[in-house]
């Protein structure tokens, strides 16, 4: 009887320590850039670490994936640097203080990009009277464009507001209901490319002192060029604003799993890559530019191994 109880005993265990750990991952909508890179990363730590099984998500993006992060429905996400300062100073978007949300890396930067197939429509205070759409409601794409229609002096008032994800928003460009459209993206945003294929699109530059002041009131905006040929029907360079893209995490992964999943990664460039061309800027070097929130210990343990302060 003895035996039998230690041989269950060994079996037992052995099903305990060899269950998945599973890795819900938050992105965004389909059509943008975190939803590829999301089934990277499942891909790379799926094949990479051990007894892991993680999944990819469509989701609402930044704002979405903190509340869920939040709430334990994700243990990792794709957000903005900007949101996630929010999200932990219980600022803006968040009332309360979201203390789960911790920093793995800085991915890339996420230019914002005001795009029309209206010529008339030159500059962001051309925007007066125009339907633009914005991103869903509550995202961090349409905190960013209501702050830039802010700083060129424009209100909910003197233009007409869209919530519209970025597929919707394309649709509705392409139909005639929408004039104009923010998004937040690395470029080239897959959704823009296939616009550029059937309307004359072009980018609405945030440059000058719209620029300056974006810059003098919120620190996490920094100047970006948008190269001319980044679309089709976009023949000369564009000058904007834009954020950083991060990858977060729930405090409760363990340090090993993070340390982890940030060493696949950065081992994966060629895969990350395939998945979107914003996989190149993906390198440890620049994971800690632009972190505005606190690291998650695993995190830190990387960083600090490979000298990244």
């Amino acid at each position: 009887m003895k035996k039998i109880i230690s041989l269950l005993v060994i079996v037992l265990t052995s099903v305990l320590f060899s269950a998945p750990t599973y890795i819900n991952i938050g992105t965004g909508g389909t059509a943008g850039t975190y939803y590829p890179l999301g089934g990277a990363f499942a891909e790379i730590w799926n094949s990479k670490i051990t007894d892991v099984n993680a999944v990819a998500e469509s989701t609402g993006a930044s704002v979405a994936n903190v509340n869920m992060l939040q709430k334990g429905d994700l243990d990792v996400a794709i957000i903005q640097n900007d949101v996630a300062y929010y999200a932990e100073n219980g600022v803006e978007l968040f009332k309360e203080k979201i203390g789960a949300v911790k920093g793995m890396a800085i991915l890339y930067p996420e230019p914002i990009q005001c795009i029309t197939i209206d010529p008339s429509i030159k500059a962001v205070a051309d925007l007066k009277g125009k339907s633009v759409a914005i991103g869903a409601i509550g995202s961090g794409t349409s905190l960013n464009a209501l702050q830039i229609l802010e700083a060129a002096g424009l209100t909910e008032k003197d233009v007409k507001i869209l919530y519209l994800s970025f597929a919707e928003a394309v649709t509705a460009m392409r139909d005639g209901q929408a004039d104009a459209a923010f998004q937040v993206a690395g470029i080239p945003t897959a959704a823009i490319v296939d616009l550029a294929t059937q309307k004359d699109v072009r980018i609405v530059p945030v440059d000058g002192e719209l620029s300056a002041k974006l810059k003098a009131k919120y620190s996490y905006y920094t100047d970006y060029k948008i190269p001319g040929g980044t679309y089709s029907t976009q023949k000369t360079d564009a000058t904007s604003v834009t954020v950083q893209s991060m990858l977060v995490v729930n405090e409760k992964v363990s340090e090993e799993l993070v340390y982890n999943m940030l060493k696949t990664i950065y081992e994966s460039k060629e895969r990350i890559t395939a998945a979107h061309k914003v996989g190149a800027l993906i390198i440890p070097e620049t994971a800690l530019q632009g972190m505005s929130i606190t690291l998650h210990p695993g995190a830190k343990k990387y960083f600090d191994e490979k000298g990244i302060k």
